[in-house]
């Protein structure tokens, strides 16, 4: 139901199989995602939703997330991490080691 505006209740009632992980939670603990999703949808643009530098949304009441629509997707959590796993994922993400462990630190191993 791409480009269609729901109202709270059809949103409720909305049947869906898969799972629906928010980022910030055991399973996308890294909140500099939300900028991937932002600049995917233009979500400024489109629907006037803005990140803080802090990745905060606003309006407060915003939600954002991934929906994985197949009916065997089940939550997972992210365990700990290790030093070289962040210095293999600031790369990936032409991020400073530094920068990726302030967004990780409940995830470190170390």
């Amino acid at each position: 139901r791409i480009n269609e505006t729901l109202t709270n209740e059809e949103l409720i009632k909305e049947a869906y199989q898969g799972i629906r992980p928010a980022i910030g939670y055991p399973s996308c603990p890294d909140h500099t995602e939300k900028q991937t999703i932002w600049d995917l949808m233009d979500a400024k643009k489109h629907i006037g939703a803005e990140l803080t530098e802090t990745f905060a949304m606003n309006p407060p009441s915003s939600v954002s997330g991934y929906y994985f629509f197949h009916p065997e997707a089940k939550y997972f959590h992210v365990g700990k991490v290790d030093p070289t796993q962040v210095k293999d994922y600031a790369k990936r993400k032409d991020m400073t080691q530094e920068h990726i462990e302030k967004w990780l630190t409940p995830n470190l191993g170390y």
